[in-house]
């Protein structure tokens, strides 16, 4: 999990800050820059990293913020399955910890989507793992959303 020296500068842009762990960037805008990253289960000090895809795309931030802001999060646990959505925590997690190095006898990430236990939390991980061809309920939704919005 190799992130170019200029992936990282732009992250660090984005984020406002370095990013804490190893990353890649698997999702990218038409002009190239970073849209989703694929973190590691685990950052440079050791400590868990729940969230194994992170949206970083600043418009894409801007339209799943705004969503949440008008009661996303609630409308989006209201309509998705919530058989599926527990489904989709697992697959998440089971992906997530099958990259953690067999031999770490440390604290490791735990939970689901961004360290979910159920439910929906953050509408900006379920996204990002959608985007990166996620099998997410949550995501989904989220997307026919920010559809619905641009075809207004």
């Amino acid at each position: 999990m190799n992130a170019t020296a200029a992936d990282r500068e732009r992250v660090e842009e984005l984020l406002g800050r370095p990013p804490g762990g190893a990353f890649e960037v698997i999702v990218r805008d038409e002009t190239g820059d970073p849209v989703v990253l694929r973190n590691a289960p685990l950052l440079d000090d050791g400590r868990p990293m729940p969230t194994r895809y992170w949206l970083v795309g600043a418009q894409a931030r801007r339209d799943v913020g705004r969503l949440e802001s008008q009661g996303g999060v609630r409308r989006a646990e209201e309509a998705v399955d919530p058989v599926e959505l527990e489904a989709a925590h697992a697959r998440y997690a089971a992906e997530r910890d099958a990259a953690i190095p067999a031999d770490h006898d440390g604290p490791r990430p735990s939970a689901g989507v961004g360290g979910t236990r159920r439910g929906v939390k953050c509408l900006h991980a379920h996204y990002a793992w959608h985007l990166a061809g996620g099998d997410d309920p949550v995501g989904r939704w989220v997307a026919e959303q920010l559809t619905q919005v641009e075809d207004d």
